[in-house]
């Protein structure tokens, strides 16, 4: 399979190309328009449900969006599908003009940048320009953002519930095919410290981590070795960067002990072992003992490496059965869960529980005889129902510092010198609230002029920046809204101007 087709342009759905002809036949095909990318809800795990998400993957939409276009490969390929009457589905005229404007250089993106946290309703990216492009878009900027904004919350919960001890990324294996770099990047960005996946680690300016299988410690005793041999082999060869799997044949009788053996050999000779790993079984109760085995062999600096399908709600748990048990032993819990280090894999990598995030691409406005013209999508329900028009969004902090609201509003509107803001539930037309002036810190813009006519505005932050940003917008939420389990609504509001708008364009008083 040829990965220039199927990674390319036509990386889109077939209506996308099907409405885009229609447009050119019927003249609209340089009409400008407004498209919008938002979710409609938070990550639901059914057991437990997100209060925030984070964004990620501007930056690989827009570097694919950069390097993308119709060459004649892909357009042969157009010119080569018939409908079931024989008859081209693609016209030649179509196809002509898909040559003379191949890629996406016409398009215009104000997106919120990577790392900061996002809500539902607020819009995430805006598209602009002419109605082709701008809808043969939709498909790739949905699979390339949806996905990363899914796996960027799941480690944020997770990093979050880890009480910010050291978390590894180890799901490549259980990825969907090449998603392993997407929701390894995004994991990277959302919590994650490192990553077992060797080539986005360096592509992201990190050492991959990894320790060793069972099968290491298997193919030794099929040859008649020991578990300790095993053991030894890897420490000869990595003994400053020496962490044991200890559960291949039994955690506390055989692999521990052994594990200590190498340690106090390592000493020894002047290393100091990094730690154990432990994949299997009641992971505190495994925890509590190998951290009494360690501390009375001398290893109390040693980590205690915990993987076996681990998300948010399994690592709070073992914390809690930690703290629990361990004052039951006289033992300090505190010392335990500071040396611990999680592995986490399948249910990071596929956001187990809750595998899509609902995000969608909408047209809220069409540019027509000298102006702009909202438009809007009217569903069953509101929750359904985009909000039209050309918009703007700004986040509001209060004299604590936290983030209180969302408001989207017009983009005509002065949304940074309001003296007051009245805010409309976007769904539920009931519900108004009026915040003051005094009541305010600071009213943050959130979208950013990212591309403009296919020039890149943009230097993209480092890792590292976006980490740094996606930690400070955490902390600037209250602790209710970042609750694991029932977390509290944070509130996302419409200006009255908005609001006015979109009351009027359903028909209602």
């Amino acid at each position: 399979m040829s990965s220039s087709l199927s990674e390319g342009i036509l990386f889109t759905d077939q209506y996308e190309l099907t409405m885009a002809q229609l447009y050119f036949k019927v003249g609209l095909h340089e009409k400008k328009v407004q498209f919008e990318h938002y979710f409609r809800e938070y990550p639901d795990y059914g057991a437990h449900q997100a209060g925030f998400c984070i964004n990620a993957g501007l930056e690989w939409l827009c570097r694919w969006m950069s390097k993308t276009a119709f060459s004649s490969r892909e357009l042969d390929c157009l010119q080569s599908q018939v409908d079931r009457c024989g008859n081209p589905v693609f016209h030649a005229d179509f196809i002509e003009y898909l040559k003379s404007h191949a890629g996406f250089e016409s398009l215009s993106l104000r997106g919120i940048p990577e790392g900061r946290v996002i809500h539902p309703i607020v819009p995430i990216n805006i598209v602009e320009g002419p109605v082709v492009m701008a809808q043969i878009l939709e498909t790739a900027l949905l699979n390339k953002l949806n996905y990363q904004i899914l796996i960027a919350t799941k480690a944020a919960r997770i990093k979050m519930a880890a009480q910010n001890r050291p978390v590894l990324e180890f799901g490549m294996r259980r990825a969907h095919d090449l998603g392993a770099n997407a929701g390894g990047r995004a994991a990277l960005i959302g919590g994650a410290d490192f990553s077992s996946n060797v080539g986005l680690s360096y592509e992201q300016g990190l050492d991959p981590k990894g320790t060793h299988a069972h099968s290491l410690v298997q193919l030794f005793l099929s040859l008649g070795y020991s578990e300790l041999d095993a053991f030894r082999a890897f420490a000869d060869l990595y003994p400053d960067n020496c962490i044991l799997l200890v559960d291949t044949v039994n955690t506390l009788e055989s692999g521990l002990p052994n594990a200590i053996k190498v340690f106090e050999e390592l000493k020894r000779k002047g290393h100091e072992p990094l730690g154990v790993r432990i994949d299997s079984g009641d992971l505190a109760f495994l925890c509590l003992e190998t951290a009494k085995q360690l501390d009375r062999a001398g290893f109390e600096n040693a980590a205690i490496v915990l993987s076996n399908d681990l998300d948010e709600l399994t690592i709070w748990q073992i914390i809690t059965q930690i703290g629990q048990e361990s004052r039951r032993n006289g033992m300090d819990a505190d010392k335990i869960v500071g040396r611990l280090i999680y592995g986490v894999g399948t249910r990071l990598i596929t956001s187990a529980g809750a595998p899509a995030l609902g995000g969608v691409y909408k047209l809220t406005a069409t540019f027509d005889h000298g102006k702009w013209k909202p438009s809007i999508k009217v569903s069953e329900t509101l929750q359904k129902t985009a909000n039209p028009g050309r918009k703007q969004a700004v986040r509001l902090y209060d004299q604590r510092g936290k983030a209180i609201v969302d408001i989207v509003g017009g983009y005509d509107e002065n949304l940074e010198q309001l003296e007051e803001f009245n805010c409309y539930h976007p769904t539920d037309f009931s519900k108004k609230r009026t915040l003051h002036k005094e009541q305010i810190i600071q009213s943050e813009p959130l979208l950013v002029d990212v591309i403009k006519e296919g020039r890149c505005l943009v230097e993209f932050p480092s890792l590292t920046e976006i980490r740094q940003q996606r930690q400070q917008d955490i902390d600037k939420l209250d602790e209710g809204v970042k609750r694991l389990i029932n977390p509290h609504i944070y509130h996302v509001s419409l200006t009255e101007k908005l609001y006015i708008l979109k009351k009027k364009m359903l028909g209602m008083n």
